[in-house]
């Protein structure tokens, strides 16, 4: 029936075309408007076949929120920008939970269907390939963060009693706004969160404003100009005290702890000013426009790398996990992975990043860490996990953070200190914003070094047991 009406149509718009006194292309453009198909489910992550969406590439995130910390109910409003890698007939977005009101593509209405995390949008109009197209969708609800019974715990947007604690690696954005969860794709954001008056809304990048204040909300705009994974967005609130500057580099600076960690605001504001101007020598230039770090109160087990604001869950952070954390805006954040298992790229960077800060400070080597790891029994769990393929059931592994770092000493062994640390600039300048694999850091390491390093990265990263040495 559709095809019978498809040739109608046609019919008719070659006879109005010559009424007109003139043949034209318009006959074509129906038969290309109508065209399209609808976007894959999944980014093409084979161990998270659901995260992120195919058909679209994603260039930027306005986020419009509200927040009740005493009711937990978030309002939301999520323009997005973006480009159809295909004709698109419709497109899903990644998210969980909450009631859609509303959803728009380019101003119409669109019509949309929920099926698990997955909002499934049918323009008005199939794109075209090649389009640049907004979508807007209006949401509230309270945000279910995701519990993993794995080693991922508890993750996503978690209320808390003065606010919310925000840490969404591996795919917990969704618990907040809609998107492509998946670090495949990234965007910059802005964000624009209205809050109680009296809390603070921290998200990525700087303000853009100072906060405004009406009445018994305070609205807090800030923007994240860089790209970014939307595992490291975050709109984390509460109540917290903050120190402001720059590092003595000229980076701007801020540190915020909840009340509870009121002495750790110093240190934690010096720290993160002194790794992030260190890691500038070792790493390269830093990559964002700001940096610092946030402690809440509450016990999440874990920090997480989220860009220009690594948080803290509940603890007050040793120089090492800062140093870790810092790492992580150079290796997870300006350079991220294509796919989760190539996480060895993030952790493994970042731990021997910490053996990296013992030995600039004195306190410890690089060598007597990895030797460290070294002496555990042949049957200890870190030799029975290869790292260089994370497992989506057990994606934080130890082995990812110890024998990731452990490869890349062996790696600095066989290539020699000079060619090794040219080596971590280059892979940080060439891929600056963009995303990694694994195959891509050997191919540069062979390049650099002019060896052949194919046996020493298989052994360390892909084959059980303990290399020799």
């Amino acid at each position: 029936m559709r095809s019978t009406n498809r040739q109608v149509a046609v019919l008719l718009a070659i006879l109005m075309s010559t009424l007109a006194c003139g043949p034209s292309e318009g006959v074509a453009r129906p038969v290309e408007r109508l065209s399209g198909q609808a976007g894959a489910p999944g980014i093409g992550d084979s161990d998270f076949p659901l995260d992120g969406n195919g058909g679209y590439d994603v260039s930027h995130y306005a986020l419009k929120l509200g927040y009740t910390p005493s009711s937990r109910r978030l309002d939301g409003v999520a323009t997005i920008q973006a480009t159809a890698k295909q004709g698109l007939s419709q497109f899903n977005l990644d998210l969980k939970g909450f009631k859609v009101g509303e959803v728009s593509v380019d101003g119409a209405a669109a019509t949309f269907s929920r099926t698990g995390h997955e909002l499934t949008v049918t323009p008005a109009a199939p794109l075209r390939q090649g389009s640049a197209f907004n979508v807007k969708v209006a949401y509230a609800g309270v945000p279910q963060p995701v519990v993993d019974s794995s080693n991922l715990g508890r993750y996503g947007f978690i209320p808390t009693p003065d606010g919310a604690f925000v840490a969404c690696e591996p795919n917990g954005a969704r618990t907040w706004f809609p998107g492509n969860d998946h670090p495949a794709d990234k965007a910059t954001f802005d964000f624009e969160i209205t809050v109680p008056k009296g809390a603070t809304a921290l998200a990525n990048g700087e303000l853009t404003g100072k906060p405004q204040t009406s009445g018994d909300l305070t609205t807090f705009k800030w923007r994240e100009a860089h790209p970014m994974a939307t595992y490291l967005a975050t709109a984390t609130v509460g109540r917290f005290q903050l120190r402001e500057g720059k590092t003595p580099g000229g980076i701007r600076a801020l540190a915020a702890v909840d009340p509870k960690f009121t002495r750790s605001l110093d240190k934690l504001y010096k720290l993160s000013a002194e790794i992030t101007d260190y890691w500038g020598t070792v790493f390269g230039r830093y990559p964002f426009s700001s940096t610092g770090g946030v402690i809440d109160d509450f016990t999440a087990g874990y920090a997480l790398e989220n860009q220009t604001k690594p948080l803290y869950g509940g603890f007050d952070p040793g120089e090492d996990i800062i140093a870790h954390e810092l790492a992580h805006q150079w290796f997870g954040n300006s350079l991220s992975i294509e796919r989760w298992r190539d996480l060895w790229l993030n952790e493994g960077f970042a731990t021997y990043a910490e053996w990296l800060w013992a030995e600039h400070k004195g306190t410890g080597t690089s060598d007597a860490s990895f030797r460290a790891f070294y002496e555990r029994p042949a049957k200890d769990p870190i030799w029975t996990y290869p790292p260089g393929r994370a497992k989506p059931s057990d994606l934080f592994n130890e082995s990812v953070y110890n024998r990731g770092a452990m490869t890349l000493h062996a790696l600095r062994g066989a290539i020699g200190d000079e060619t090794f640390f040219k080596l971590l600039k280059t892979w940080t300048s060439e891929h600056q914003y963009g995303n990694v694999t694994t195959e891509q850091f050997v191919t540069l390491a062979e390049r650099l070094s002019g060896k052949q390093l194919d046996t020493l990265f298989d052994t360390w990263l892909f084959q059980p047991g303990r290399p020799a040495i």
